[in-house]
């Protein structure tokens, strides 16, 4: 093979560097793999493909201006890779972080490299390693011109919803890793929503997986219809092929987390947005990983779930108020997108962000394509308060305020639906309760409130302490 005939390069061959390679290869492009362990390249039997394990010789195959796929674990690996294949590069050339950094990680990355005279993009990928393999939503962030060189490849291997592309440049620097970031945090939400409707039926209505199945089919529709409530059915139906017993009842409930969660409520929190669902589902996973100090609890006071009759929560009540958490859980998301989008000047445009989201990514549903759809200008705002939500709203709060009641009754945790159900209570509250806060920090620290019958801050009150 005569050098620089290759289309693109891709660094790092686990998981999902193969299967992004292999989809590249499929969509018609030959791909340079480079991994220092041989045994990642072993087995390369699609045509498409070629391995390399000198750096030198993967870069000169690579046709010129090269563009770099780097798929290695996020932060000091990346810097490390980043800074190993500089010296191999030219200007010009693109390297593209397909990873999950963190968006400020990529931030510093695309300057320090523009001032090199290298282009850089931040590429939130996904879908998993079968979104990888078969089509990924991609949420790209990086100059123009660097979008345009690298779009061709990109939309042809993404996902597509009736024929259209899942992917797109989300703006600027790092917007494409700060959109993946908020995915995530998303992400976390309705899994533990769903969890949480688990939870309730096993705990409080005593059905098993096997009666759980055919409840979660019928749910998985309407607006409802999704990518996660397809998968919690096939769950529900899987056996243990080693037992014969439910899966369900043999996974233990200790859950692990990856970081974007997190990083997604400490953005909100730096952005002064909330973003009580996320933080809800950091909560259940966090209390899940003690499991043995839950177990000491548990012996200590009993678990005080009592249980109810299956009839006592309707199939109707489920279905709506999951719906009406589903929606602000998004809301909530797209909430802190806006935030971010106005804090570093990358005008992100919601309706196109949902629009990469409709397929190929663990949120993709019909709630979210309907989002897309909806007319512009459309904002946070707008999507709350407009025709779509408040009938989604007006319908699903009295049954999710019912199930609610029936779970913190029965003694069920159900962290993200109670928490759904706050925030939208403390929404729709024109005037809150955060006077009182006020009025405290001003009496122990004299901070200053406004007042309501004046302009202006920095009023004190005349208390006697």
């Amino acid at each position: 093979m005569a050098n620089g005939q290759l289309d693109i390069g891709l660094m790092g061959v686990g998981v999902m560097g193969r299967n992004l390679a292999l989809n590249l290869a499929d969509n018609g492009y030959t791909v340079a793999l480079f991994d220092t362990d041989p045994e990642k390249l072993s087995g390369l039997d699609h045509p498409g493909l070629t391995g390399f394990t000198d750096l030198s010789a993967f870069t000169v195959s690579i046709r010129i201006p090269r563009a770099v796929i780097i798929m290695v674990p996020a932060g000091a690996a990346l810097d490390m890779a980043v800074d190993t294949l500089l010296p191999e590069l030219q200007t010009g050339d693109i390297l593209i972080d397909a990873g999950n950094s963190n968006h400020h990680d990529t931030k510093r990355r695309e300057a320090e490299l523009a001032q090199q005279g290298f282009e850089f993009i931040g590429m939130g990928v996904s879908g998993g390693a079968e979104g990888a393999r078969k089509g990924p939503a991609i949420m790209a962030g990086g100059s123009q011109q660097a979008w345009n060189r690298a779009a061709p490849m990109l939309t042809a291997i993404a996902a597509k919803y009736h024929g259209e592309s899942c992917a797109g440049r989300m703006g600027p620097d790092s917007a494409g890793h700060f959109v993946k970031t908020i995915h995530n945090g998303i992400e976390y939400a309705l899994m533990q929503m769903i969890a949480d409707v688990y939870a309730l039926l096993r705990d409080g209505a005593g059905y098993t997986p096997a009666d759980m199945a055919p409840l979660f089919a019928d749910l998985n529709s309407g607006y409802r219809h999704s990518y996660l409530m397809g998968i919690t059915e096939e769950i529900c139906r899987t056996l243990d092929p080693e037992t014969g017993r439910p899966m369900l009842d043999i996974i233990l409930d200790r859950a692990a987390q990856k970081g974007t969660g997190r990083w997604t409520a400490l953005e909100a929190q730096d952005l002064g947005q909330p973003a009580n669902l996320v933080e809800a589902a950091l909560l259940a996973r966090a209390v899940s990983s003690q499991d043995g100090l839950r177990r000491e609890i548990e012996d200590a006071f009993g678990s005080g779930i009592t249980g109810f009759d299956q009839g006592s929560v309707s199939k109707d009540d489920l279905g709506a108020g999951l719906l009406a958490g589903m929606a602000l859980a998004f809301w909530q998301g797209l909430q802190v997108i806006e935030a971010g989008s106005r804090e570093w000047n990358w005008d992100l445009k919601l309706t196109e962000i949902a629009k990469v989201w409709r397929a190929g990514c663990i949120i993709s549903g019909e709630l979210v394509s309907t989002i897309a759809a909806q007319d512009e200008p459309f904002d946070a705002t707008r999507m709350i308060t407009g025709p779509f939500y408040k009938e989604i709203l007006n319908e699903g709060i009295p049954a999710l305020r019912r199930i609610v009641i029936l779970a913190l009754q029965d003694g069920i945790a159900v962290p993200t639906l109670s928490g759904a159900l706050a925030l939208f209570d403390l929404n729709r509250t024109a005037r809150g309760s955060a006077n009182m806060l006020q009025a405290q920090r001003d009496f122990f620290g004299q901070h200053g409130f406004e007042r309501m019958d004046k302009e202006g801050r920095g009023y004190h009150g005349p208390w006697a302490g």
